[in-house]
């Protein structure tokens, strides 16, 4: 049997945050996706201890402004694509007005730190996300490509091809023979 699990990672990652810093015993508030504020000091120590507990999550503490900021044009990607609305303005405008920097500042910073372009990621995360839509069966690639703001399903297809090497259609018969593969499996 399989269950598939939509997650929340700003709501899990500010409980972990949130368990984690109560554990410590320090005062804090937890402000902007990813950012704390801290009301005293931490010690060399309990920083170690902090930075090991949440790298057991997968979270890093970010040392540098640079990538940093880098971190907020990512998560700023991610809360755009993943939306369950239609966020009517484009990215470089929804990127900027979020960060309040400039996007050819932010598009600067981004391709030095992270080695390729917003653009880049931005396909990148939507592919993910139509893996993702496929995957749960619920939407056609119609629908899919509404979803992601393709202005049709050749674009999505050109572009889920281009970064997967497979078509949305192929990759949609690969994961239907898997289930069927596993349904005949028979767990003791």
């Amino acid at each position: 049997m399989k269950m598939y699990v939509k997650f929340d990672f700003n709501a899990l990652c500010r409980k972990v945050l949130d368990e984690k810093l109560k554990e410590q015993g320090i005062k804090y508030r937890l402000l902007n996706f990813g950012e704390v504020e801290f009301y005293e000091s931490f010690t060399k120590e309990q920083h170690k201890i902090f930075k090991k507990k949440l790298e057991d999550y997968g979270i890093e503490i970010i040392e540098s402004q640079k990538i940093a900021l880098v971190q907020k044009i990512k998560d700023a990607i991610v809360e755009l694509v993943f939306s369950d609305e239609i966020i009517p303005v484009k990215a470089s405008i929804f990127i900027s007005e979020k960060l309040n920097h400039s996007y050819g500042y932010l598009s600067n910073l981004f391709s030095e730190v992270a080695l390729t372009s917003i653009e880049n990621f931005i396909i990148l995360q939507k592919i993910e996300y139509a893996k993702e839509l496929i995957i749960s069966n619920k939407q056609s690639l119609t629908e899919i490509a509404h979803k992601l703001n393709y202005s049709s399903v050749a674009h999505l297809s050109t572009q889920f091809k281009n970064t997967t090497g497979i078509t949305p259609s192929q990759f949609y018969k690969i994961v239907e023979k898997r289930r069927k593969i596993q349904s005949l499996v028979i767990i003791p």
